[in-house]
């Protein structure tokens, strides 16, 4: 081997090392852009995951939200038609309560017999049907008195009756189901 052939085979050798080097340079330049590049993609799917995780939950609460809404809705509804005739029966009552202030008139003659018998039918079915619809009397007479049902307009002592009874009912009081429409007006032993 000649001094040409050695230096251009050490040129060659250099050359092979450059490349190596470069090679290296280049390989660690895209190991370390691919190291940045994953760190990024690894950071952007951790940003999408919690704004999934984010929108999942605001989903949930909207639902909850919904269903609350619809179940409201619904015992909304329930009570608007189990109340639905009180305004009516409440206009009623008046005339309810003239019609047992007619009953309890004394007939004189065979003609208001008759008329009382009339009014009497008349009543009966005033009565059934306010019934039908949920109307009932609130007990009075003999009872405990209660605010809640009772409106005590007088208070007298009687012996023969307990303390804080109802000895006497001067107006009736009327229940619409579970809901008090109008109180008893009571008078009530001290």
């Amino acid at each position: 081997m000649n001094k040409e052939e050695i230096t251009q085979d050490q040129e060659q050798t250099d050359v092979n090392e450059e490349v190596t080097e470069v090679e290296e340079v280049v390989v660690e330049e895209v190991d370390s852009s691919n190291e940045e590049t994953l760190n990024e993609e690894q950071q952007r799917i951790s940003e999408l995951e919690a704004k999934l995780e984010e929108a999942s939950q605001k989903n949930l609460r909207l639902q909850a939200d919904y269903d609350n809404f619809r179940r409201r809705t619904r015992e909304e509804q329930a009570a608007s038609l189990k109340y639905k005739s009180q305004s009516l029966l409440e206009q009623l009552l008046p005339a309810l309560d003239n019609f047992e202030r007619a009953l309890k008139t004394e007939a004189t003659n065979d003609q208001a017999k008759t008329l009382i018998q009339g009014m009497e039918m008349v009543y009966r079915q005033l009565s059934d049907a306010l019934k039908q619809e949920g109307l009932t009397e609130i007990p009075s007479v003999g009872q405990t008195f209660d605010p809640n049902l009772h409106q005590a307009v007088m208070q007298v002592e009687d012996s023969e009756f307990e303390s804080n009874t109802v000895i006497e009912e001067l107006q009736k009081g009327y229940m619409l189901k579970d809901r008090v429409i109008r109180p008893a007006m009571v008078k009530v032993n001290a």
